[in-house]
């Protein structure tokens, strides 16, 4: 298969996804509605193939942002929502949550950066100015709600006995991470530090300058603090998260990959980082596992603790890429385009097992969804240009 074939494939899948209101559907046939996350990335993912994609999103998800405590729900004022089920139907299939949803502790930092990167792409000051008391409202969440103990972190702890237990991307209901609540989750402290340099930008340009100067200390702090309360220095690396003791959480992953994109790392750390991520236990031949081979609790076939992600492998191949870090970014596209050719299609997730991909989504008790939104975005923004 060539990469035109490739690219018209990938577009058809996007087209498939997208909503009305022109924020693309999480995926098909499961997960086809409004995800916070998976919406905001995959925005981000289509912002140089079609910036009407991030515009609909933010729209959309500023329309359901928190406006008050709502334990069910786990809503929380300026909490950008998790998932909405919008017909009673598939409600039913979730009765003890409301719905939106707002489970999660990264789409609200997500909706600022995405803010920023659509104002950095389009100079459309009009749509920014007009959702900005809502990216001042999510700004208010990261301080207020999301860092409830006030030491620069941002947390989860679920407000529902019966919803997610981890918030984060690697999310679910059981406690799967093994990480005592509230969970500093690593790759979120870098959306955050993110999201702060954002919201500087959006703001010296709409002429913001208090939000500026709070946001500018805010940065600051954490990038400090996090470098020297998340780094391991035995393996030269970012623990997991840190728990409700502030203990680390000491496992290789691949979530300290998002950092790269975000300006958290401290320079001397990120070719260790780089390094690390490419080591066996952690790198395929069709990209990088979302955890470390050798940990006791790996699992190749499971969700979350060693299968691979596209979409995992594209925020890293985006944070190699800013940072200059080619050869390696380009080690990542070619091999999501060698599991495209193997398997057809870029599936939510797969395995590899002895070098060999196993594609989950055709299992008798599939996890995998066959058609995702962010796996086919990422995909097709990494070839676009090819």
């Amino acid at each position: 298969m060539n990469i035109g074939e490739m690219k018209r494939r990938l577009l058809r899948d996007t087209e498939k996804l997208k909503s009305p209101s022109r924020y693309l559907n999480a995926g098909y046939p499961r997960y086809n509605t409004l995800f916070g996350r998976d919406s905001l990335i995959s925005a981000w993912q289509m912002l140089e193939i079609d910036p009407s994609i991030a515009r609909g999103t933010l729209q959309t998800l500023a329309k359901y942002q928190g406006k008050a405590v709502n334990p069910k729900a786990e809503e929380e004022p300026g909490k950008i929502l998790h998932e909405y089920r919008f017909t009673i139907e598939e409600q039913a299939e979730l009765p003890h949550w409301d719905f939106p949803y707002y489970g999660s502790v990264d789409s609200t930092p997500l909706f600022i950066i995405l803010a920023g990167k659509y104002f950095e792409r389009t100079g459309d000051t009009g749509f920014l100015s007009d959702i900005w008391d809502n990216i001042v409202a999510a700004f208010g969440w990261i301080r207020e709600y999301g860092d409830k103990d006030a030491d620069n972190y941002v947390e989860y702890e679920r407000l529902n006995p019966s919803g997610l237990f981890h918030q984060g991307w690697r999310d679910g209901v059981q406690d799967h991470l093994r990480i005592k609540p509230p969970v500093a989750i690593v790759e979120v402290q870098g959306y955050v530090f993110a999201a702060y340099k954002s919201l500087i930008f959006v703001a010296k340009n709409l002429g913001k300058a208090n939000v500026s100067k709070e946001a500018s200390a805010r940065a600051v702090i954490l990038k400090k603090k996090f470098n020297e309360d998340f780094w391991m220095e035995k393996e030269k690396y970012f623990a997991l998260a840190l728990d409700g003791e502030k203990r680390q959480r000491d496992v290789v992953t691949s979530n300290p990959g998002h950092l790269l994109f975000a300006g958290i790392v401290a320079r001397k750390k990120i070719e260790p980082l780089i390094s690390r991520l490419f080591q066996p236990d952690l790198w395929t031949l069709y990209g990088i596992r979302t955890h470390s081979a050798e940990d006791p609790d790996f699992d190749p076939y499971s969700y979350h603790m060693g299968s691979v992600w596209p979409c995992d492998n594209w925020i890293i191949y985006k944070g190699l890429q800013s940072l200059g870090f080619d050869l390696c970014a380009d080690q990542i596209k070619e091999a999501l385009v060698r599991a495209y050719i193997a398997l057809g299609k870029i599936p939510e997730f797969y395995t590899v097992v002895n070098n060999r991909i196993i594609d989950l989504s055709q299992m008798e008790d599939a996890l995998a969804n066959p058609l995702q939104a962010w796996s086919s975005a990422g995909l097709l923004e990494m070839i676009w240009e090819n």
